[in-house]
């Protein structure tokens, strides 16, 4: 049993994630579970604030043991965090966690839904978190998600009556919800979203508590739990080889940019939901007073009739028996008066129905991308396993308006072949995600199409549309046009079609420091998106810089490829910053757009077009000292960003430090989350330790407390905390002004610490050795300050400094202070270098 449930496990990951956009499979206890869940009206709704918040434990419970129809309403797309599998941040970071989301959807069988809110990063409070979001839309997108989505019991992962115990954005999402609950049934409420959608009222609106939310386990042990309900979301599936928490711990597993893979959990577990508001519990049923049957519906009890029969005598050796009475079913559908089951029990019924016949309907692209008024070529497969009769009537290809009526009986697994030769309309839109294509706020996206606001993703740009007559009924059959491939070393493969620019542009380094007048040389990289590309190339820039030369030719051959330019840069003699950006001419048409491409085997493959530009800074500053040994932690680009302003930096590896190698640096800098990621760091501690007694620097970014690798993370005793700064304008005080680190080699004042993004700072330690000098203040409003995000200790000849400040954000903006302050704790204990120099010579 054991290797039959190791089986499934890798069976579904594979399936679900790496081969999101191939055709399904599914086996006969598939089928029958999607039968089980088609004979289930009623619908949960979970809500929270970012990836990652959703107890998957309860959604996959909701979904696969009561059968609902559940999904996740995530306020944000989890921009503000950390990517410990990359380098994204930001936008792509959001992009990467919505993908997880959806992965981890696919695993526990609910859906996802966001608002229009931007994770722009940690906050203390609902009352600062409504400063930046705009309360009114976010209000109106969980109203909208409501009114669309028709819950029967929303269920908050929040407590809204505790602001301040917890991250704002969490707060904020339970505050939200609990007062979308009335609005989302009030007509006279939100009247701009009633041409989408009709007013709903949902039936119970409960908090998912649990002892955290107590303090401890005792607490809650004690706790009045006579308004709440409890599930053992423990319950084993026969049917998958596989119980509820270990289905949930795959799922929260997807979230790999967060860290969340983990071990999976067996064996009872109870979860507990509190009521909030709503109808009272009559038991322990969630559902209560809702009728869940078909005859929640008008005509719904001549369906149910048919497809209860269907689950209570399911043919498990031959699905393919029950497709008459299928599609029966689904003919009486279309006459329900109630368009939002007939829209949603349609498209699964229609699932259910190509399931049970054992149809492959493929649509795949020539090639992965291709650009407007281009050739692109489009193979069709249609195979049928059953014995049923079936006649293919048509396929079309939309937006195309192409079709083709083969109107032919379709033979038991003998595989008809077709193919489209298209040329892609002008008018068809590039793909991104929607969320992107205008540019927001700091707490907002913009959404120009308010009827996609709230769809987890862009919807692909070319559909194959299969009708099908079954005994004299048609059913339409809609698939997105994807793309197959294989590769030695990974086998069959599928990609989703991208619409890409037929030109698009970067410049590899995103933020270009000159620390001197001397011209600087960048190279711009332009790509192909469709064949002979040809065009010129310029290079805006602020006033007072100068470029040269003016523009270049492109040419380039073959799609896909790409040519490289190189323009020099001339910057101004006094401080000064701004952007630089290629326009890429083409014909009558412009192009100033960046083709990202985000690549990780656990989700999709995603394009991202992003405005090409990067941050030119004439910065005044000085530095000690030339070679740094740089430890990567959890992914930052701290590296190159040293590279900008002058250091010789080597990237090294846990296993390669030795005292020899550390003989050949001036410092070494330990990457964000070092000692929450590395495991074998903790055995190279004394060894660094020794490098600094021997008159190097070390630098050491911020860790958090959770999963400490090391308990000794210093040479003297250092704890850390959860101690941060939000307002990345809070004021920063020098508690230590005359410090070396505050004025040599550059002068720190408060201007470098103007124009710095999303925080302050992160996870100060609270307690410190006295051999430890605290060198700033800080704090948010209404709280103490906090004295830790700066620590410089006197080690032998050499300083070990620790630091919370969040140089990794601050870099890629090219925030200038920011390396002034850093180019200082690398230079520390460095200032007689100059005069020793010229002694000698």
């Amino acid at each position: 049993m054991r290797k039959h449930i190791t089986f499934f496990i890798v069976f579904l990951v594979s399936f679900t994630i790496v081969n999101a956009q191939k055709p399904k499979t599914p086996s006969s206890s598939q089928i029958y579970e999607s039968v089980q869940k088609l004979n289930f009206l009623g619908s949960v709704l979970y809500v929270a604030a970012h990836p990652d918040d959703e107890n998957t434990r309860l959604i996959s419970y909701m979904s696969n043991q009561v059968k609902a129809r559940t999904a996740y309403l995530s306020l944000t797309r989890g921009d503000g965090g950390q990517n410990l599998i990359g380098p994204e941040i930001r936008e792509l970071l959001g992009v990467i966690r919505t993908q997880e989301l959806l992965a981890a959807r696919r695993v526990d069988g609910g859906e996802q839904m966001f608002s229009r809110a931007n994770d722009f990063g940690y906050s203390k409070h609902p009352e600062e978190t409504l400063s930046i979001w705009n309360k009114e839309d976010v209000l109106s997108d969980v109203v909208l998600a409501i009114r669309k989505f028709k819950p029967d019991v929303i269920i908050n992962r929040f407590d809204h009556r505790t602001p301040g115990t917890t991250h704002g954005h969490h707060t904020t999402s339970a505050m939200l919800s609990h007062e979308a609950f009335d609005l989302a049934g009030d007509k006279n409420a939100y009247t701009d979203l009633l041409n989408q959608v009709d007013t709903w009222q949902p039936k119970r609106l409960f908090f998912n508590t649990n002892w955290w939310f107590y303090g401890s386990r005792e607490k809650f042990a004690e706790a009045d739990k006579s308004n709440m309900i409890h599930f053992d979301i423990g319950v084993y599936y026969p049917l998958k080889g596989i119980s509820n928490n270990e289905l949930a711990s795959l799922a929260s597993s997807q979230h790999l940019c967060q860290g969340f893979g983990r071990l999976s959990q067996r064996g009872s577990q109870e979860e507990y939901v509190e009521l909030i508001k709503g109808e009272p519990l009559e038991g322990d049923n969630i559902f209560a007073g809702v009728d869940t049957s078909w005859n929640r519906i008008k005509g719904g009890k001549a369906i149910g009739d048919i497809l209860y029969d269907i689950e209570n005598n399911f043919n498990f050796t031959n699905p393919a028996v029950h497709v008459s009475q299928l599609t029966k079913a689904y003919k009486l559908l279309q006459n329900v008066e109630d368009e939002h089951w007939k829209n949603l029990k349609s498209k699964e019924l229609k699932t259910i129905i190509e399931m049970c016949a054992g149809l492959y309907l493929e649509a795949s692209a020539s090639s992965p991308s291709v650009s407007v008024n281009n050739d692109l070529k489009i193979n069709i497969e249609v195979l049928k396993r059953s014995n049923i009769n079936i006649t293919l009537k048509n396929i079309s290809i939309s937006p195309l308006e192409q079709i083709q009526n083969p109107d032919i009986n379709l033979e038991n697994n003998k595989k008809q072949t077709f193919s489209f030769n298209s040329i892609i309309p002008k008018n068809l839109k590039t793909t991104n995600p929607y969320w992107l294509n205008s540019k927001g706020t700091l707490g907002m996206y913009k959404v120009d199409d308010k009827t996609i606001i709230g769809n987890p993703e862009t919807k692909r740009a070319l559909q194959a549309n299969f009708v099908l007559d079954f005994n004299g009924y048609s059913i339409n059959f809609e698939k997105d046009v994807i793309h197959r491939y294989s590769k030695p070393d990974k086998g069959e493969l599928y990609r989703p079609l991208e619409i890409i620019p037929e030109a698009s542009a970067k410049i590899s380094e995103k933020v270009i420091i000159f620390d001197t007048e001397k011209q600087h040389d960048i190279t711009v990289v332009v790509k192909a998106g469709k064949n002979d590309l040809e065009g010129h190339v310029e290079i805006c820039h602020p006033e007072g810089w100068s470029v040269f030369p003016k523009n270049q030719k492109v040419s380039i051959k073959h799609k896909d490829e790409e040519q490289s330019l190189v323009f020099t840069i001339v910057p101004p003699k006094n401080q000064s910053e701004g952007l630089i950006g290629p326009i890429v001419h083409v014909g009558d048409k412009d192009h100033t757009k960046e083709l990202v491409e985000i690549t990780y085997e656990h989700i999709p493959y995603q394009t991202v077009l992003l405005p090409s530009e990067s941050k030119v800074v004439r910065l005044d500053i000085k530095k000690r000292g030339e070679n740094i040994a740089y430890i990567q932690g959890a992914g930052d680009v701290v590296p190159e960003s040293l590279e900008q302003i002058g250091y010789n930096v080597r990237i090294i590896k846990t296993e390669d430090i030795t005292a020899e190698l550390l003989n050949n640096f001036d410092a070494v800098v330990v990457g964000i989350r070092a000692y929450n990621t590395l495991e074998d760091l903790d055995f190279k501690q004394q060894t660094l330790f020794d490098f600094v007694a021997d008159g190097g620097n070390m630098i050491v970014q911020y860790n958090t407390s959770h999963r400490l690798k090391t308990q000794q993370l210093a040479p003297y005793n250092l704890k850390l905390s959860r101690d941060r700064v939000t307002d990345e304008n809070a004021e920063v005080r020098f508690l230590n002004p005359e410090h070396p680190v505050l004025n040599f080699p550059n002068k720190i004042t408060q201007k470098d610490f103007e124009g710095w993004t999303q925080e302050r700072g992160l996870y100060f330690p609270s307690q410190w050795g006295n051999e430890f000098t605290p060198i700033l203040s800080m704090n948010d409003k209404n709280e103490s300050p906090k004295n830790g995000s700066l620590l410089v200790a006197k080690h032998g000849k050499g300083h070990y400094i620790y630091t919370g400040l969040s140089f990794f954000r601050e870099f890629p903006a090219g925030i200038s202070g920011a390396y002034r302050l850093f180019a200082n704790m690398l230079s520390l204990g460095k200032e007689d270098l100059k005069l020793e120099a010229k002694i000698k010579n």
